[in-house]
């Protein structure tokens, strides 16, 4: 987790996302890259319409003042932190600042590409439907996607738990989440009763997880009436765990928009780290 990318506003959830950020940076000394995206003026579709001359420049200037806005509060709290910035190679931890052209849900997708992480805030305070663009980072970067909590914890990746249900999601999160789960204190490995697709059952990931060296162990459970997503989160509160790894969208976005699912209970609720991947 050499390489880190940080979607960044200015806001308070987004501050708390760059301080989630530092956690993990900070056990690997890592680069974070905070970056915004200038949004394009809207195309309206029509023969002959246009934009008054007026109204692009005002569109223009207002995206140019929140990404000043936003790189000066960037740069502002990781100087308060001691965090070297510059976009160059360091030892520790440092920080650099990219601005782009387009929309936030494209420009995450590709441009997250060539990092190890992409930390996500749930940036309830922007107009930006901060939830597609942790769609479209899970969709398209392919790489894993930390969504942070509402403040940043001491610790990340102490006490782990795994969601696992078997599934191909699961299989490669796990994987991606291997740096963290080598460093773990103790890793739980859990499955909820009737939430499992077709594959290997959770004693045997945990097994092959503990090849490795780690500290872990396998229960499964009866959800007891409880949504999966909500036994997950239960269950992670009652052993203190500091960061979930659990893939993402094992059933389809659509069935989720409309049943619900695991994976939008945890982006929702969960006041832990969750690391995704799809």
């Amino acid at each position: 987790m050499k390489t880190i990318l940080l979607p960044f506003s200015g806001s308070d959830t987004a501050t708390a996302a760059l301080d989630t950020a530092l956690v993990v940076a900070r056990d690997f000394d890592s680069y974070i890259e905070g970056l915004f995206v200038r949004q394009l003026p809207p195309i309206i579709a029509g023969e002959g319409i246009t934009l008054p001359g007026d109204y692009m420049t005002q569109l223009a200037e207002e995206s140019q003042a929140q990404a000043k806005f936003a790189k000066e509060k960037f740069e502002k709290a990781m100087g308060e932190r001691g965090i070297a910035s510059g976009n160059v190679v360091t030892k520790g931890v440092s920080a650099g600042w990219c601005e782009i052209e387009g929309t936030l849900t494209q420009a995450i997708g590709e441009y997250g590409r060539v990092f190890d992480l992409i930390m996500v805030a749930r940036d309830e305070q922007r107009t930006i439907d901060w939830k597609a663009a942790c769609e479209t980072a899970l969709f398209e970067s392919g790489r894993p996607v930390m969504v942070a909590g509402a403040s940043a914890p001491q610790t990340i990746g102490a006490n782990i738990l795994v969601a696992w249900n078997g599934s191909t999601e699961t299989s490669r999160t796990v994987a991606m989440a291997m740096p963290f789960l080598v460093r773990a204190k103790t890793v739980k490995v859990l499955s909820v009763e009737g939430s499992n697709v077709s594959g290997p059952d959770v004693e045997h990931a945990a097994n092959q997880i503990g090849r490795h060296g780690i500290n872990v162990s396998a229960e499964s459970i009866d959800p007891q009436g409880v949504a999966p997503g909500q036994a997950i989160l239960d269950y992670a509160q009652k052993m203190n765990a500091d960061l979930i790894v659990k893939g993402a969208y094992t059933h389809s976005r659509l069935r989720q928009m409309i049943f619900g699912g695991a994976t939008s209970e945890l982006l929702n609720n969960s006041t832990v780290p969750v690391l995704f991947c799809h």
